[in-house]
């Protein structure tokens, strides 16, 4: 058996980072969330294929042990939309949704939702075997990896995405070339899925903050960390100097704070602060979207529900915590993308090779700016 070696974090390599983590420093850390990764990685393209299949899906399950479907307030935000999350257009009217949330590739977001959708039937048969005509909705959302990855090929299945939702499990949270971010690019370093987490004290009672991300975004001079504008200083092996930026990111913010969807849209729009930290400008060519969930306040589907209730909510004047936790848990989970990734690329069949973040010239670079911990 081959022994993986440990994942690097930002926090391991002595980064001055803002803000108290919760246990695993993950969005795992907000109470019954659960992550799944399918990870695909060939070294050898597919019969009649040119290219090599890089790339998976990420599955973010609220309420995961739950016996039957529940609902979780959500806010929206689309900061530039060059890019695709469906159901996005129920969460900003209805407030909520309804399952998981998984992320991939661009030219898989169909079957990803085609396969949620079987998934929850076969998942909670009680609530969807019946009389009641229910619709579904899963929440897919997508950055695009074709430079790593034989996007054009399709190699993402049904079973890969089933694969990721039956693995869906609390604990800590691979990163890197993993999941829905394996062939994703981040300020022209290898990126892709990143996580972290703060706890924050509000009304009277501490909550988690948990954030994961799917990085494939900006440009190498942007690159900014714990405001040291790193990008100037690590310009080897650069990729998108004449194309300029193709990227996106995927933010998806989760808490147990109790908030209403007004609240939730608000706290989805400090994903924009998170990865302005990091140093974009938000490129014409990206896709930055942004979703906030709440696992507080648990009830059952609507036409389950009461015709009249109460949902708790914290004041509004209590909220400046929470959102500079959801900040600075946005910019940790980008660097963590980029700390973990592994180099990928430079096979015969690669059109480039996308090289991991160098930990020790980071590390030199913050150290001549101070911005490492005493």
């Amino acid at each position: 058996m081959t022994v993986e070696p440990k994942t690097i974090r930002a926090r391991d390599l002595g980064l001055d980072l803002p803000g108290t983590t919760g246990p695993l420093n993950a969005i795992t850390d907000v109470a019954g969330i659960a992550v799944g990764l399918k990870t695909m990685i060939e070294e050898r393209p597919r019969p009649g294929r040119k290219r090599l299949v890089r790339t998976g899906v990420t599955a973010i399950m609220p309420h995961a042990a739950a016996a039957e479907p529940r609902p979780v307030w959500a806010g929206f935000h689309r900061f530039n939309g060059n890019g695709e999350m469906t159901g996005s257009h129920w969460i900003a009217d209805g407030g909520y949704f309804v399952g998981p949330v998984l992320l991939t590739n661009t030219h898989a977001v169909g079957i990803a939702h085609h396969a949620a959708v079987k998934w929850m039937l076969r998942r909670y048969p009680r609530t969807y075997s019946g009389e009641d005509h229910l619709w579904l909705m899963p929440v897919v959302a997508e950055t695009y990896d074709g430079l790593l990855n034989d996007i054009n090929g399709q190699p993402v299945t049904e079973d890969d995405v089933i694969e990721a939702l039956e693995a869906a499990a609390g604990g800590p949270v691979a990163e890197g070339n993993t999941g829905g971010g394996t062939g994703m690019i981040c300020y022209e370093f290898k990126g892709g899925t990143g996580t972290a987490s703060r706890l924050v004290e509000a009304g009277g009672r501490r909550h988690a903050v948990g954030v994961l991300v799917q990085a494939n975004f900006g440009m190498r001079d942007w690159l900014t960390i714990s405001g040291v504008p790193v990008g100037r200083h690590l310009t080897g092996n650069r990729l998108l100097r004449e194309v300029g930026e193709r990227g996106s990111i995927i933010v998806v913010i989760a808490t147990d704070v109790p908030l209403a969807p007004h609240q939730l849209q608000r706290l989805a729009r400090r994903g924009g602060l998170g990865i302005g930290r990091t140093g974009t400008v938000g490129g014409n060519s990206s896709g930055d979207i942004f979703l906030a969930f709440s696992t507080a306040g648990e009830r059952p589907l609507p036409h389950r529900s009461p015709a009249r209730f109460s949902i708790e909510i914290l004041n509004d004047d209590l909220l400046d915590p929470v959102y500079e936790a959801a900040v600075q848990a946005t910019e940790e989970a980008i660097i963590n993308s980029m700390v973990a990734a592994r180099t990928l690329g430079g096979t015969e069949w690669d059109r480039a090779t996308v090289t991991a973040i160098d930990h020790a010239a980071l590390v030199d670079v913050l150290a001549r700016y101070g911005r490492l911990r005493d």
